[in-house]
């Protein structure tokens, strides 16, 4: 069974990452809607390490490792493009 502390802290996580759900969906220009898909990689990376603390398994860290530096150079070619800069 997980621990409280977990399990709020997830929720906390869930709950920003419906926040950053509607600035994507909702977003009034296109450079938000890539700041709200940034953020939620960043939670979705928060509840990897979560989980891997939960169930003690470092694995998931591992992964939340990756996946955060994939996300991070995935946001910097989306800049680079919406700057004009990929052609």
């Amino acid at each position: 069974m997980i621990a409280p502390e977990f399990f709020y802290a997830a929720v906390i996580v869930m709950i920003g990452a419906f926040l950053a759900l509607l600035r994507v969906f909702f977003g009034p220009s296109v450079p938000d809607r890539v700041v709200g898909v940034d953020t939620l990689n960043t939670l979705i990376v928060a509840g990897m390490v979560l989980l891997g603390a939960a169930y003690d398994r470092t694995i998931y860290i591992d992964i939340a490792i990756v996946y955060a530096l994939l996300s991070y150079v995935g946001t910097l070619a989306i800049a680079k493009y919406l700057q004009g800069g990929l052609e």
